[in-house]
Order: C-alpha cells, then structure tokens, then sequence
C-alpha cells in the first residue's frame, strides 16, 4: 500500500501515466487519462467508488476525442487525394503529402489514376493510392485502391473498400 502525502500520490500516479504516453500509442491516451482522473479523485474523495466512475466517464470522453481527431486526419488525407485524383487524366501519377500542424497522421505517397466512368448522378473515377512509411531508398510503400466522385464542394472520397484496411473503422 502506498502512504504519503496525496500530493505525492498523485505526481507519482502523473509520472506513471507520462510514463505509459510516451511507450505506447494513442489507443492508451484514454486508458490512461482515466486511470489519472480517477487515482486523483478517489485521493481527493477518499472513496473509491467515485474514482472509478470519474476514471471511466473521463477514458470514454478521452476515446471519443481522440476518435474524432484521428477521423479528421484521415479525412484530410482522403480529401487531398480525391481532389487530386478528380484533377488528373486517366493514366496519369501524382505524389501527394500532406502535413497537419500536429506531426499526427502526415502522410505522402502516389496517385495513380486507372478509370473515369461517369452516370446520369455523377463523374467518379477508380485509382490507386500508395502510402509510403519513411523516406529515401529504404522507404516501405503499401499501395490501395479506392474511387471518388465529383459534387458541388468538388471531388470526395466515394469507397469504403479496401482503404478500411488503411484507415481501418475509422472512416
């Protein structure tokens, strides 16, 4: 059992928790707040029942805005490489990069362009999309096929499959 001062407890449970941050990804970032919240909750309280129920509420809204910024970023990305995709000829290959403020989700890679087709509701075209992890001759490329569609806003992402295996149910 640890003793001490709670002021203690509680930057040590903090250092723990930075601990964890910085050794795993952001799938902990809510694990992790909640256990925070609720190691100092249940200090402050003294019960550790209300701990618990401060640490799940405080990992669900952790999870839920994380989630959302990680939707947001791979909508940057399919967005960036719709409307590259809608501006370019069948045939033809473009790099695409992108940057976001946070070094989160940056991405860059090719487009290739394989087939226009269009109906009575809408232009779209099929492409291959390629994801590249690193830079240089040792960089790792994966590529993926997807299709967009052109309306009123421009070129969006049109598919679900098979990028769900690159942004996986996060789409």
């Amino acid at each position: 059992m640890l003793s001490g001062h709670p002021l203690r407890l509680v930057l040590a449970g903090a250092v723990c928790v930075g601990a964890a941050l910085l050794t795993s990804g952001c799938s902990s970032v809510g694990a992790a707040s909640g256990a925070a919240a609720g190691v100092a909750s249940g200090l402050v309280t003294s019960n550790p029942a209300i701990g618990i129920g401060v640490g799940i509420a405080v990992q669900a809204a952790t999870d839920e805005a994380v989630g959302r910024y990680m939707r947001n970023m791979h909508e940057d990305q399919q967005n960036l490489i719709a409307a590259l995709a809608g501006a370019m000829p069948v045939g033809e290959t473009r790099p695409w990069a992108i940057k976001h403020t946070l070094p989160i989700e940056n991405g860059h890679g090719q487009v290739r362009v394989t087939r226009a087709f269009g109906s009575a509701l809408a232009l779209c075209k099929e492409f291959v999309f390629s994801v590249q992890d690193g830079e240089g001759a040792k960089a790792h490329e994966d590529w993926y096929t997807a299709s967009a569609c052109q309306q009123d806003k421009g070129w969006k992402w049109a598919s679900a499959e098979p990028a769900v295996e690159r942004w996986g149910n996060l789409q």
